[in-house]
Formats: C-alpha cells, sequence, structure tokens
C-alpha cells in the first residue's frame, strides 16, 4: 500500500529483514507485524479484503501481538475514517477526520514537527527527549481512549495525533523511514522491546 520499500530498506540499515505478509499463511512466520501504508482508506482496506488478511489481522490485534502501523497504516487500526465509507480495524476505538482548515497550517500537513509525549510508549519512554519526525498527511486519528495517545504533535492553534498506543499493538501518523537518524532510533528501541519479548508498557 504504498512505502513498502521504503519501510523495508530503512529496516535492513539497521540490520533487521522483513518478510513480506501477502497471505494468511504467510503470517505463521512472523512474530511482529509492520503495517504502512499511503494513499486512502478506502482502496488500503478494499487491498487487505483482496488478499483474506483482515480476520486475521483483526485476531492478532485481539490476541495483543506484536504490530506496528505507521502513517495510513495508523489510520486503518481504527474503527473508521472520514475519508471513506469502509470499516477499519476497529482495533483502536476512535475514528479518523480530515485536518481542520483554518489553522494557518497548509493540508496536507508536509514537513517536520517536534514530537510532543503525552504517555509513554517503547518508541518514546518516559525520560528521553521527544524528536523531530517527518509528516505527510491530511487526516489524523482522534483515539476514544485518551490513554491509547502516546505522542501529537502541533497543528496551528490546535494538536494532531502523532502516536498511539495500547498493549503491544502501536502507530505512528509520521513516517519514521523518511525521519533520518531520529525515525532510526525509533525503529531501534521497537527492535529492542522484541528482543526484549515485547514487554507491557508500564
Amino acid at each position: 500500500m504504498g512505502n513498502l520499500h521504503s519501510v523495508s530498506k530503512c529496516f535492513e540499515r539497521l540490520g533487521q529483514v522483513l518478510l513480506s505478509v501477502s497471505t494468511p499463511e504467510d503470517l505463521e512466520r512472523c512474530d511482529a507485524l509492520i503495517l504502512p501504508g499511503v494513499g486512502s482508506f478506502d482502496p488500503a482496506m478494499d487491498r487487505l479484503h483482496q488478499t483474506g488478511l483482515i480476520p486475521h489481522l483483526v485476531q492478532w490485534g485481539h490476541l495483543d501481538r506484536p504490530l506496528l502501523g505507521i502513517c495510513l497504516g495508523l489510520q486503518l487500526l481504527f474503527e473508521r475514517s472520514e475519508e471513506g465509507d469502509r470499516e477499519g480495524l476497529g482495533l483502536f476505538k476512535g475514528s479518523v477526520y480530515r485536518l481542520p482548515s483554518g489553522q494557518g497550517e497548509r493540508i496536507p500537513h508536509m514537513g517536520w514537527a517536534k514530537l510532543e509525549r503525552r504517555h509513554s510508549c517503547p518508541l518514546l519512554p518516559s525520560g528521553v527527549s521527544t524528536p523531530w519526525v517527518y509528516f505527510v498527511h491530511s487526516f489524523a486519528a482522534h483515539p476514544a481512549t485518551e490513554q491509547d495517545l502516546a505522542a501529537d504533535v502541533a497543528f496551528g492553534s490546535s494538536v494532531a495525533t502523532a502516536m498511539v498506543w495500547h498493549g503491544r499493538i502501536g502507530a505512528c501518523q509520521f513516517h519514521p523511514e523518511k525521519s533520518g537518524r531520529s525515525g532510526a532510533v525509533l525503529l531501534k528501541r521497537w527492535l529492542s522491546w522484541l528482543q526484549a519479548g515485547a514487554p507491557l508498557p508500564a
């Protein structure tokens, strides 16, 4: 659904080879999943439907197995999006809405911005500085559960969701694979967390 190549190359630089998942059987070889994506909500959900992966991804989430969504991948984890008519995966309660106009910001929101931590998570634990990361998006998630909001980002006079986390499932609205050293540090933390057995956040 868009940025598979750039995500794969980024992890290769970190010493981690990724397996491509295109069928439910492929999931049997996986200990953790990455759900990247660029583009629109409905075509992405249609693509997942064609692979037959949706019920298996939902089950993966209900079993609280490690999953990292990136950009559109974050939005697909929610129940629905104002961008389309399809139901999302529903692993996070809440909906996705278009970024508000009249905030003195261009839409799409594109460029570097500094994260603001709201709740600690494996990518952004307490005590570490919040990085500048790279965004390209026109829609943002609104988690129904405040505790699921791990980080947000300033957007004009408002804020937009930048990272969500619940149990072992998390997602970034920004592109860590395009965020230089800052993004590499975040992804290294995710890999280290997996290698430590993916303990639940405190």
